[in-house]
């Protein structure tokens, strides 16, 4: 294993930039760029407010477009992912999905996923914008392996629901996932609870394209429509990161909580990185966490990998926003990452010492106490 980063720095600065509110993206970085690169997901536009009421007090359905999905297939596909990525794979039965992550040798997040089987395949749900850069990598470490990756993206579709939607959705599958990271499959592909967000029940339906399209309309009498945005949000109010090409080699896992989130197994073998990320996790030197926050803003103005700044020290950033999306009372919600002193007291601001200040929500879990 690799391990040219030692754990103070691990907890020290996860930008490493002292210019600029925003972190360029990783599509020239090194190995992770694709031959074409991909430039950065634009931000969604701000949904109009009856499509977060659909998902807060009625039940919507968004399509999500935000996402590719690289499947995995092979007799060693399961064997394979398990020494690449932060989670177990090959344990992974036909009822569970899991998050997981990809991180380089220095232990910093490539990429995160939602992983599940498929029948013989493992499907990864990950950021549609880092999706081709890093199957390309994946790819380049199969070796001997019999395992193939695949771009799924252009067969598959992918449809979150948020709010009351079980009628509606027992109309599609003959049972529903009754856990959070649950799955049922069924002839229209496969259904997973996803961790709840503002009080609402969430469900992500991930089956073949041309199917899942024809059958949309039908729930147009049960549920409304809405924009994917909406999704983004409610993702962020589960307090659940999603690594996008603005943030690619920004955090090591427990930087933005996949520790507590269960995306790092911390008793499977050696994957790129583990050294780093364990020895995190066991010398305590977890110096940054992920918090929720709002500011004031529109989602074209307030990206992921700008920096944020603490009154007490102006001079260098004190963390940087991972995801950002609008939220229903105005202004914009907010997935940061920070120094954890910095959370404790004192204002923090985004972009620069002067730039508008950000207001802390509570997560929806509780963050380890020892951090």
């Amino acid at each position: 294993m690799n391990a040219s980063q030692d754990s103070t720095s691990v907890a020290g600065s996860a930008s490493g930039s002292t210019s600029g509110s925003v972190t360029a993206g990783a599509a020239a970085r090194g190995p992770l760029a694709p031959a074409a690169p991909v430039p950065p997901l634009a931000p969604l536009p701000r949904p109009a407010r009856d499509d977060f009421d659909a998902a807060l007090s009625r039940g919507a359905y968004m399509p999500l477009t935000q996402f590719g999905v690289i499947d995995v297939a092979g007799d060693d596909a399961a064997t394979f992912l398990h020494s690449q990525l932060t989670n177990d794979t090959q344990h992974l039965d036909a009822a569970s999905a899991r998050l997981a992550g990809y991180c380089t040798a220095k232990g910093r997040l490539l990429a995160s996923f939602l992983t599940w089987r498929d029948g013989d395949i493992i499907r990864l749900l990950v950021a549609q914008d880092v999706q081709a850069a890093v199957q390309k990598r994946l790819s380049m470490f199969v070796l001997r392996a019999k395992a193939k990756l695949a771009d799924a993206s252009g067969t598959l579709a992918a449809v979150g629901f948020a709010g009351d939607v079980r009628d509606a959705l027992s109309t599609v599958f003959d049972a529903l996932p009754d856990g959070v990271h649950v799955k049922v499959d069924g002839p229209h592909g496969s259904l997973i609870r996803v961790p709840d967000a503002a009080g609402r029940l969430r469900y992500l339906w991930v089956g073949p394209k041309a199917d899942v399209e024809a059958r949309l309309p039908a729930l147009d009498a049960k549920l409304t429509r809405a924009t994917a945005a909406v999704w983004d949000w409610l993702d962020i109010r589960a307090g659940e990161p999603r690594i996008t090409q603005r943030v690619v080699e920004q955090f090591v896992p427990q930087m933005v909580n996949y520790d507590v989130l269960g995306g790092v197994n911390f008793r499977k073998g050696c994957y790129p990185g583990q050294e780093i990320v364990a020895r995190s996790q066991y010398r305590g030197t977890i110096k940054r966490r992920t918090a929720l926050a709002n500011v004031a803003g529109e989602p074209e103005t307030v990206l992921p990998g700008t920096e944020l700044f603490h009154a007490d020290d102006a001079a260098q950033p004190c963390g940087m926003v991972v995801n950002a999306a609008a939220a229903p009372d105005g202004g914009v919600d907010m997935l940061v990452e920070m120094k954890l002193a910095a959370l404790e007291a004192g204002t923090v601001r985004l972009g620069s010492a002067d730039g508008p200040e950000l207001t802390f929500l509570p997560l929806p879990y509780a963050l380890p106490a020892d951090a």
